[in-house]
């Protein structure tokens, strides 16, 4: 299923949050052609650790996109984005608010040339709003957005979470607005202007948390920072390490998968492990050590036996080799002239399409611009001035 095929997505984003967006617009069929600095192109190509040459995240971002570089610094660099934008269906902006604006790119200005373009931009505080101008990252934005407060450890600082949620949010909700935005653009023919924030998007994973906040000023007994029966109040809800060190994660919330639990465990079932108060923190320290008289393997057998929310925590490293991962196909080589680069699915990613690897900076800015409708001359004369800078 390739619905947006003929969808022509520009891109200037950067990074993880823009990119994620349009991977998964490039994967449901989109063109996107990204946009980079003629200095070096996005700062992602360089982060480690590096496959085929460039940064591994840059490479499981961006396959099947086209790559161009235009200098945004000078005027010619800057009719030429004016004139690839009155082109495509989709710009995708991840500058701050204002920047189109001081380069005479604005939105609307953009939109008067392109009355069926839709402009998402995403920015980590909106477009208003009193933080709209401040800098930030993943970790400021679920901060603001209450996420962060709700982690533990009660006792010290909350621990930097081990995903950048608001980021790949921020670009999944970017797919999402856009993907409604074309469907209304096919009912009334006009583009739109689409506001994305990346801490607005967080909002939403700090639900439970926020909807007993919001029910009562004060938290109940048990739901401190860190204590709450999602975030570690609850014994039942918890992760316990094996006799052999293997860390392991237990989701046993409703009856029926507590009670299995314990009869593969071989422990009376106490239904009050269940219910959040001070008894947790004796519970917990129970199910450590019945934890830690077994191994993972065994945990593993009492799992498939009794199917009661008992799983492994898996090591990133360990992930391509996991049977469940295996067998659902989330992990997958693109074959190129520089080595196959490995990949993961989305939930979209259709299976057997040939997908083109991540490109190089700037490797396809002769193709982009001649679709536009530029003359080999004008291509000619954009190349060599982008190459004049970087030798600069």
């Amino acid at each position: 299923m390739r619905p947006l095929l003929g969808t022509r997505v520009l891109d200037l984003s950067r990074l993880l949050p823009g990119p994620f967006a349009s991977l998964v617009l490039a994967d449901l069929g989109a063109t996107v052609d990204k946009i980079e600095d003629v200095a070096g192109g996005d700062p992602l190509r360089h982060v480690p650790p590096q496959i085929a040459g460039e940064s591994a995240a840059f490479q499981l971002l961006h396959r099947g996109k086209r790559s161009a570089a235009l200098d945004l610094k000078r005027p010619e660099g800057r009719d030429a984005f004016r004139r690839l934008a009155a082109t495509y269906d989709v710009l995708l902006d991840q500058f701050r608010p204002g920047v189109l604006d001081r380069l005479g790119l604005g939105h609307a200005l953009l939109r008067a040339d392109n009355p069926r373009l839709i402009v998402c931009a995403l920015t980590g505080y909106g477009q208003s709003g009193d933080l709209a101008a401040r800098a930030g990252h993943d970790l400021n934005y679920v901060a603001r957005a209450g996420l962060l407060g709700a982690q533990g450890p009660a006792e010290g600082p909350p621990q930097v979470p081990g995903s950048q949620v608001a980021d790949v949010s921020g670009g999944l909700w970017c797919a999402i607005a856009i993907l409604a935005a074309l469907r209304e653009r096919d009912r009334t023919g006009r583009g739109a202007e689409l506001d994305i924030a990346m801490t607005d998007g967080a909002l939403g994973f700090a639900l439970p948390s926020l909807a007993a906040a919001l029910a009562a000023s004060d938290p109940a007994p048990g739901e401190a920072r860190g204590e709450a029966p999602l975030t570690g109040g609850l014994a039942v809800y918890n992760t316990y390490l094996s006799k052999d060190g293997h860390a392991m994660t237990l989701g046993a919330l409703e009856p029926k998968f507590w009670i299995a639990f314990c009869e593969g465990a071989g422990i009376e079932p106490d239904l009050r492990a269940l219910v959040p108060g001070p008894h947790q923190v004796e519970l917990k320290q129970r199910l450590a050590a019945v934890f830690r008289e077994r191994t993972r393997a065994e945990w593993e057998t009492i799992a498939r036996e009794r199917d009661c929310c008992l799983e492994p925590v898996l090591d990133p490293r360990a992930a391509a080799s996991d049977p469940h991962l295996v067998s659902r196909g989330l992990l997958f080589d693109i074959p190129s002239p520089r080595g196959r680069i490995p990949q993961i699915r989305t939930p979209v990613t259709p299976r057997g399409i040939a997908f083109a690897p991540a490109p190089r900076a700037g490797e396809h800015t002769r193709a982009v611009l001649r679709d536009a409708g530029f003359s080999d001359d004008d291509v000619d004369a954009l190349i060599r001035a982008g190459a004049a800078r970087e030798a600069r």
